[in-house]
């Protein structure tokens, strides 16, 4: 049904999520992310209030990633169903598959990065998405794309992907990236990635405008001058 890769940039601190669903509007649901604090996928039959549950107990008590996903786990009765990821500010990760994760589902921390997955071709789908993200360069959005690749190229899941969603943290206290394809009939993670390379020439400009505007760049529509 679903599988995601979250992981933290070592060089500058970004956090960030990438993920694809079978179901429609993946990312309405399942990618959390909060400047420094940390990044979480909640996914498998979903309960999209872990996540904001992991990222309070690292911001509010100063727990590890571990201790985090220990403590909200204990606020829900039906964790047998939940598959939940998480890696911390400090790069620290940790990762939990209940009992009642659909179909074949799998789980790898790497550096830094966590993947999961259910309702899987195989678990090499999983094994092929940290393995991607360590070895990719450049930034973290591509880092986090190329794991996305990677495992429809291992076999994805069991059947078709169509929502596929992207969200990472940096400096400022909103989300530096927010991209979605909450529906597509086919390859919703190559639309992504087109929109990713659509937004990644304009991202500074955004977050320009919104800190300083008296130095954005022109918006480029009528009346702007």
């Amino acid at each position: 049904m679903t599988f995601s890769i979250i992981g933290r940039c070592a060089e500058t601190g970004q956090l960030g999520v990438a993920i694809s669903s079978s179901s429609i509007a993946v990312g309405a649901r399942c990618p959390w992310v909060r400047a420094g604090v940390g990044v979480v996928a909640t996914q498998n039959v979903t309960l999209p209030a872990l996540g904001h549950r992991v990222l309070d107990q690292l911001q509010q008590h100063n727990l590890s990633a571990t201790d985090a996903l220990k403590q909200a786990l204990t606020t829900d009765d039906w964790n047998d169903y939940r598959q939940v990821t998480v890696v911390d500010a400090q790069g620290r990760t940790a990762l939990f598959s209940g009992s009642e994760a659909l179909g074949i589902y799998h789980a790898v921390e790497g550096q830094q990065c966590v993947a999961a997955g259910n309702l899987l071709s195989s678990k090499a789908v999983i094994e092929a998405m940290t393995a991607a993200f360590e070895t990719t360069t450049g930034m973290l959005a591509d880092r986090l794309l190329a794991a996305m690749q990677a495992a429809m190229a291992a076999g994805g899941e069991a059947g078709p992907v169509h929502s596929a969603a992207m969200k990472i943290a940096g400096d400022v206290s909103w989300p530096m990236v927010d991209l979605r394809v909450d529906w597509a009939d086919e390859a919703p993670i190559d639309k992504l990635e087109a929109l990713w390379h659509a937004y990644k020439p304009q991202m500074q400009d955004y977050l320009t405008r919104a800190l300083n505007p008296t130095a954005a760049p022109s918006y480029g529509v009528p009346g702007d001058e």
